[in-house]
């Protein structure tokens, strides 16, 4: 098929609650990777891959996605749709029905897939609905599907059993009966999900094509995760499709500062007498890395403020957040808690969320997670989980 004549509906309605405290303030597509949004990210792959028209369908914060991008990007024309509750990719991708006509290809707007992926399903697609799979070792926490042939005959979440699937990429191209096929399928646990949809479709006899790909294809679901996100857009050179010593002109690089590629350093950063920084670092937009301090493996998002002799290892900022002088953030591996779950040595040596404060002299233990607002008195040691607002003291 001509994929210049498909519209894209993107998915970035979601919250993205495992990614806590870093999505207290905005949604999960508006997190930072490689120093730009995943989102952004998710948009240049669209467009490299010839689509023309995007709907985005917005709900937590999603104010922060419509002021950021407005009615356009890479001059192509962006329509939101509003999903006022979040009950599900189906009810969704139905939220965003009467602004697509015919044929439209869905994706999700927190998973960064490279453009041919999306360019091999368009392509494949000649019946109901076709569906992106990639061969992985495991599936595990995905959706897996089974083909026979390229028909797909089986389409679940998070498989049961040890059959050999497919990953379900999250990249679709519907017809219009597919929005049918997802109204009847039944809701579980009141919420209406995609696959269902589809599995409804392979029921009623109608055609769901499996288009086998390969290329890039990340997701965070934990706060890690946007480490390797990061550093697998770097790996794969998809990132400004220039080099990956992408130091911004607007930037200001003392002379004696190392810099250990790949790194990217956003517009108006400074980096100041004897700092090092890289490797696979990302710094956001107006970042201040003081005299002396080390920086490695970390992404960190804008207006934040590396005090000078710090050492920054394997970290994850929001926005606004002041590492004071000297302060310590060693590295994983750690015990990281989410929710209910402790995931063990994982590596991750902290995560601050927006406008976290630390007044110098600060030691965090590997996988702290802290949430926004939280002041740090100098000479403190941080472990385990802060909710946001609190004060510790020394």
């Amino acid at each position: 098929m001509n994929d210049n004549d498909t519209t894209a509906i993107v998915l970035a309605a979601g919250e993205g609650n495992r990614l806590h405290p870093l999505t207290k303030n905005r949604p999960k597509p508006m997190l930072p990777a490689a120093a730009k949004p995943i989102l952004e990210h998710v948009f240049d792959q669209l467009i490299d891959a010839g689509i023309t028209e995007i709907v985005v369908v917005v709900g937590y914060k999603r104010e922060r996605i419509q002021s950021h991008f407005g009615p356009s990007y890479r001059d192509v024309p962006l329509t939101y749709v509003t999903q006022d509750k979040q009950l599900g990719t189906g009810h969704a991708v139905l939220a965003a029905e009467a602004a697509v006509d015919g044929t439209c290809l869905v994706v999700n707007g927190d998973q960064i897939a490279a453009s041919r992926i999306i360019r091999d399903t368009l392509e494949a697609h000649d019946t109901a609905a076709t569906v992106a799979l990639l061969q992985r070792s495991s599936v595990d926490g995905y959706g897996g599907v089974l083909v026979d042939e390229d028909r797909v005959t089986t389409i679940v979440e998070d498989p049961p059993d040890d059959r050999e699937y497919l990953l379900n990429a999250g990249i679709y191209v519907l017809e219009p009966v597919a929005f049918d096929a997802i109204r009847a399928a039944e809701p579980r646990a009141g919420e209406r999900l995609l696959v269902d949809g589809l599995s409804k479709l392979v029921e009623w006899g109608d055609v769901v094509r499996g288009a086998v790909s390969e290329g890039l294809w990340v997701d965070a679901t934990y706060p890690w995760d946007l480490l390797d996100v990061s550093f697998e857009l770097f790996n794969t050179g998809l990132i400004d499709r220039q080099s990956t010593r992408n130091v911004h002109e607007t930037a200001t690089v003392h002379e004696s500062v190392v810099i250990r590629e790949p790194v990217i350093v956003d517009r108006d950063c400074v980096i100041e007498p004897g700092a090092v920084v890289g490797p696979n670092v990302c710094l956001g937009e107006n970042t201040t890395v003081g005299s002396n301090a080390v920086v490695e493996r970390s992404v960190v998002d804008t207006d934040t403020r590396i005090g000078a002799n710090a050492t920054v290892t394997e970290c994850v900022t929001g926005t606004g957040v002041r590492i004071g002088q000297g302060s310590t953030i060693p590295g994983g591996p750690g015990d990281v808690r989410v929710a209910d779950r402790v995931f063990e040595n994982e590596t991750l040596g902290a995560l601050l969320a927006d406008r976290v404060h630390d007044h110098g002299g600060v030691t965090y233990v590997p996988g702290t997670l802290v949430g926004p607002r939280t002041e740090i008195q100098a000479g403190t040691t941080v472990r385990g989980t802060l909710e946001a607002g609190t004060e510790v003291r020394s």
